[in-house]
């Protein structure tokens, strides 16, 4: 049986299960494909965010102590990581729930074909072929294009985890990198400052 004839055959319920299965698969791909494209562009993204979270921070350095400057860097680090890793998962979930769901959509789509089949015969009141045929062949398309759908989307939503948690990682690195060098500048300057002073005030002391 081919598509056209399963396309003829099919009723209201059937045909509005196969463009759920559909719109499903577009938005399976889409997200999967805009996910991988926008991996570069947003790891470039997080890493000029984290440097613009710290840059922001510096004027306030100057009345806090080491800990203190430390604390404040690692706490808008930290938020601004959640941030991008938020921004990184949008679509995830909706992946994982097509994954989640396509089979079930494709099960009813079964079920409902093989009610099909049992109504002709009762209404024949012969179990052959000719009165079965059709809607176990409406039931095993449903159930074909359930796992068509969902075997895509459960790769896809791994992969965009994976990726995600290379993405965390990464920017966790980048994160205490700046936090290193920000630290070491800070101490620097305050070391610059403390001996400053002190040179000032012996050279007043021996005026």
């Amino acid at each position: 049986m081919n598509f056209s004839v399963y396309w003829q055959h099919a009723d209201a319920v059937s045909k509005t299960l196969y463009f759920v299965l559909l719109a499903m698969s577009i938005t399976t791909w889409t997200i999967f494909v805009l996910r991988l494209m926008g991996t570069r562009q947003l790891k470039q993204q997080a890493y000029a965010q984290l440097s613009q979270a710290l840059s922001k921070l510096k004027a306030k350095f100057a009345p806090l102590n080491f800990e203190q400057r430390k604390a404040v860097a690692e706490q808008a680090l930290l938020r601004q990581i959640s941030a991008e890793k938020s921004s990184a998962e949008k679509g995830v979930a909706v992946l994982g729930t097509i994954a989640s769901l396509a089979p079930f959509v494709g099960l009813f789509g079964t079920v409902w074909g093989i009610f099909h089949a049992l109504v002709a015969v009762g209404k024949s009141g012969q179990a052959g072929l000719a009165q079965v045929a059709t809607p176990v062949g409406e039931a095993l398309i449903m159930t074909g294009l359930g796992l068509a759908v969902a075997i895509p989307a459960v790769l896809a939503y791994n992969i965009c985890t994976r990726v995600n948690r290379g993405l965390s990682h990464e920017l966790q690195d980048q994160a205490h990198s700046l936090l290193i060098d920000t630290m070491l500048q800070q101490d620097s300057s305050a070391q610059a400052t403390d001996a400053k002073a002190t040179s000032n005030h012996l050279v007043g002391g021996q005026a």
